[in-house]
């Protein structure tokens, strides 16, 4: 039985559109019940349509996002000014628009000397998320990117047990194939955790990787998640 869900879109902006309508319906029933929604952002391309689509159509809903609290799945070690920053993307195109609250907004602090910023992630994390029967924190959403060598959030292949079986919520990574090479990255533990983990595939070249992470014996990093838990995939991976 397989451990995912795709949903297939023609184009990104397509994509884009459906995710932030279903990511504010998320919102609004949290709203609804009056729960906190918690939720964990990606960078990446289509996250930048992502964000664009959901600014558009919470305007036009009239969605309120007081209740939600905001988390990221990884970091680089930069600045919040740098422009290869996750929280500046989501700051500039999501945030700022929508008049967001500064104290919803838990960012990783890539400035930081890495155990601190590790440290700080996993206290605020723990501090405002609710606890399973384990005591670690989960979160309502967890929205992943997936890159060409089939890697989510920090999470990369070849990984080491240090990093496959980290128990923690957040981890440091201190040797990224990508630069730069030191980055702060949810665990699999956490994102196993998550009450939905949705993944935004989207780009020309992942159709190889998308089929083999789609396989019964998958073996990359989103591969290793769709194992650990069930993952809605919204893709435009052409002729897939």
């Amino acid at each position: 039985m397989q451990n995912f869900e795709l949903l297939s879109f023609a184009s990104a902006d397509e994509l884009a559109r459906a995710a932030a309508s279903a990511w504010l319906d998320e919102i609004e029933a949290a709203n609804r019940a009056g729960k906190l929604h918690c939720v964990a952002l990606s960078g990446g391309r289509i996250t930048q349509k992502f964000f664009n689509e959901t600014v558009a159509q919470a305007k036009v809903r009239s969605a309120s996002f007081a209740n939600v609290h905001f988390f990221w799945a990884d970091e680089r070690c930069l600045p919040p000014t740098d422009p290869e920053s996750n929280f500046k993307i989501a700051n500039e195109l999501l945030f700022m628009p929508l008049n967001i609250a500064a104290e919803k907004i838990h960012r990783l602090r890539g400035e930081d000397p890495l155990q601190s910023a590790v440290k700080a992630a996993e206290a605020e994390l723990c501090r405002i998320a609710p606890q399973n029967i384990n005591s670690r924190p989960v979160l309502d959403l967890v929205l992943l990117g997936m890159g060409e060598d089939g890697h989510v959030a920090s999470l990369f292949p070849n990984a080491g047990p240090e990093i496959l079986n980290c128990a923690a919520p957040y981890l440091a990574v201190g040797n990224s194939p990508k630069p730069p090479p030191t980055r702060i990255s949810l665990s699999y533990q956490t994102i196993a955790d998550a009450r939905q983990v949705w993944a935004l595939v989207s780009g020309v070249g992942k159709a190889d990787v998308l089929r083999e992470t789609l396989k019964p014996d998958g073996r990359t990093p989103l591969a290793r998640v769709i194992c650990l838990r069930p993952v809605k995939i919204f893709s435009d991976v052409a002729q897939f």
